[in-house]
């Protein structure tokens, strides 16, 4: 039951974000997680969002459900794995407007040069922007957004670099 609850999320997120845009006319961009499984779940999710009238979102390359035996260690697909979840979201994409946003945290867990592989890699596959978690200081900031050249966004606290509208701006 457990599973078959887990393919199901996506459905029932997706009408929530409905709901909201019902309510709404602001663009909206969600947090899909993983994509609640594989690479079809990822597809379907997409699919789903799309037509709730979501404007954007990001798809993670978090290894979730944590592997039995793993849990409180945050881990991150391999970085195949992870190209394979973003071409089956840009693959359930039918607006060429929705945009689909790569996110890792990997610079967090493995270190900056593994979230810049994963970030080119990501980019070569098509997605439209990457997301990054765990990136703090000005040099690293700098190295993400110079090995890219699509849109990039970073989440964590808002203090320190990350509150200095003026150099992200740059």
């Amino acid at each position: 039951i457990g599973r078959f609850e887990e393919l199901n999320v996506d459905v029932e997120f997706a009408e929530q974000a409905y709901r909201i845009n019902r309510a709404g006319n602001l663009p909206l961009l969600v947090d899909a997680d993983h994509g609640y499984g594989n690479a079809l779940n990822v597809k379907r999710t997409v699919e789903e969002l799309e037509t709730a009238g979501v404007a954007a979102f990001t798809i993670e390359d978090t290894d979730l459900p944590q592997p039995f035996g793993t849990v409180g260690s945050t881990r991150v697909l391999s970085i195949d794995e992870g190209v394979g979840k973003m071409k089956a979201a840009l693959a359930g994409r039918q607006d060429p407007a929705l945009v689909i946003a790569g996110r890792t945290s990997a610079a967090a867990i493995n270190g900056l040069d593994d979230a810049i592989a994963r970030g080119r890699a990501y980019q070569a596959a098509g997605v439209d922007a990457m997301f990054f978690t765990g990136v703090s200081s000005r040099e690293d900031v700098e190295a993400v957004s110079g090995a890219l050249d699509i849109p990039i966004f970073m989440g964590g606290a808002g203090g320190g670099v990350l509150g200095d509208r003026e150099f992200l701006a740059k």
